[in-house]
């Protein structure tokens, strides 16, 4: 949901945050459980079921905590929360985007981990992913799932064409062009989303911004490189055009799945949908690399996911009640859980059994986790998805220019941080 139409959702947002147990109205008795507030932001379909499974399975090693559980859609849960957080009334726990913690981080809204039972074991997690739940020197959440970036490619295909995996994006463009001309499938299906053009910044050594140096980069000679590149993945022999529509992340995933297009660039939460396609009933036709480098040599995809948070409006029992709560979500064996059901990638390194190994889709993330990027600890950082989701379909649909697009986006960018210069 997008920040202007935040105003619309106040009745809903305000309606969930009443059954949250911000304060003395959570409907707990003197004598009876504490009941939490718990909204998860995955998936309704293909991974919030395991989650209202670990709940009961928690509820019943807690007689004394009861758990509300509510699945709200991940694009909206980030205003609805910053809308109920505002009006002191919240879920005790929230399924945070790593690029929401240090921004509601910075209003108060979540409460410091550190040396809680939430954190209990701190040292079994990654970490970097660690680092990417802190702000300003404290733990705002526990990483639960992580994710990030791959070229996901159908080994048919390839070895069809007759093409190895492309290291740089000019070998994306010419294997592309190969598998076109020797299977009569597109080799390759770009995204005009802002999130998937990360890749082409990182893979230039630049970002968005430099948040150490504060300055915004995103229309950088750098920036415009990568930028340049992307674009040209939209316009050639085996190359999709772009899809600007409203419906294009469900149009990629349908060709890729049902083996209409060869490769494409996606996170692991698609596993369990692969799974599903006519393409890969056979789970080993799944490849999966590190996306291609840029000029730079490097390669690098941003590094996502989600952690729980505690909301700081709760009152010490509804606390309490959450820390363990957080603990038990975050186990090895909560982890475990999820990754065998969900196709998810754990946080932690004893979440990894062998049988979650055995997941070739759960193994090839892994392998290409190592090239991630992390995000910078910016609270305004996940904002600025906002004008790249405006400005870049502009751009690949040829409405505005690659200059003029990306200009756009550094004036919109400036009014986030105003502090950063160009």
């Amino acid at each position: 949901m997008r920040r202007g139409t935040a105003a619309t959702a106040l009745v809903a947002s305000l309606a969930l945050a009443a059954t949250a147990c911000g304060g003395s109205d959570g409907g707990d008795s003197a004598e009876g459980p504490v009941t939490l507030t718990y909204w998860d932001t995955s998936n309704a379909t293909n991974e919030a079921p395991t989650y209202k499974a670990l709940v009961q399975e928690f509820e019943a090693a807690h007689k004394d905590i009861k758990v509300k559980y509510v699945n709200v859609p991940f694009d909206q849960a980030q205003n609805k929360f910053d809308t109920a957080a505002g009006a002191s009334g919240a879920p005790d726990v929230l399924r945070s985007e790593v690029g929401w913690t240090p921004a509601f981080a910075k209003k108060g809204y979540f409460l410091p981990l550190d040396g809680t039972e939430a954190l209990a074991d701190q040292d079994k997690f990654q970490a970097s992913l660690i680092e990417q739940a802190r702000y300003e020197g404290k733990t705002y959440g526990v990483p639960l799932v992580t994710d990030t970036l791959a070229l996901v490619y159908n080994k048919q295909l390839f070895e069809k064409a007759g093409v190895e995996v492309p290291k740089t994006w000019d070998d994306l463009k010419k294997a592309a062009a190969t598998i076109k001309e020797r299977t009569g499938v597109d080799g390759y299906q770009g995204s005009a989303a802002g999130y998937y053009g990360q890749p082409f910044l990182h893979g230039e050594g630049t970002d968005t911004v430099d948040a150490e140096g504060k300055k915004i980069t995103v229309a950088s000679a750098e920036a415009k490189k990568g930028y340049k590149t992307w674009l040209g993945l939209f316009d050639g022999k085996g190359l999709g055009k772009a899809d600007t529509t409203a419906d294009a992340y469900a149009h990629k995933q349908d060709a890729f799945v049902n083996g209409k297009v060869a490769s494409i660039i996606e996170g692991p939460w698609e596993i369990t949908n692969f799974y599903k396609g006519s393409a890969f009933k056979d789970k080993e036709n799944l490849g999966i690399a590190t996306v291609p480098a840029g000029s730079t040599g490097k390669a690098g995809a941003p590094t996502g996911g989600h952690n729980l948070s505690v909301y700081a409006g709760s009152d010490k029992a509804h606390q309490e009640a959450a820390l363990k709560f957080v603990n038990f979500m975050t186990s090895a064996k909560s982890q475990e859980t999820v990754a065998l059901k969900n196709s998810t990638l754990p946080t932690r390194e004893d979440a990894y059994t062998d049988e979650v190994r055995a997941d070739p889709g759960i193994a090839g993330y892994q392998g290409v986790l190592a090239a991630a990027q992390p995000r910078p600890a910016l609270p305004e950082y996940s904002s600025f998805w906002t004008p790249l989701d405006d400005e870049l379909p502009a751009i690949a649909s040829g409405k505005k220019s690659l200059d003029k697009g990306l200009s756009d986006a550094e004036t919109a960018i400036a009014e986030l941080v105003p502090d950063f210069g160009k």
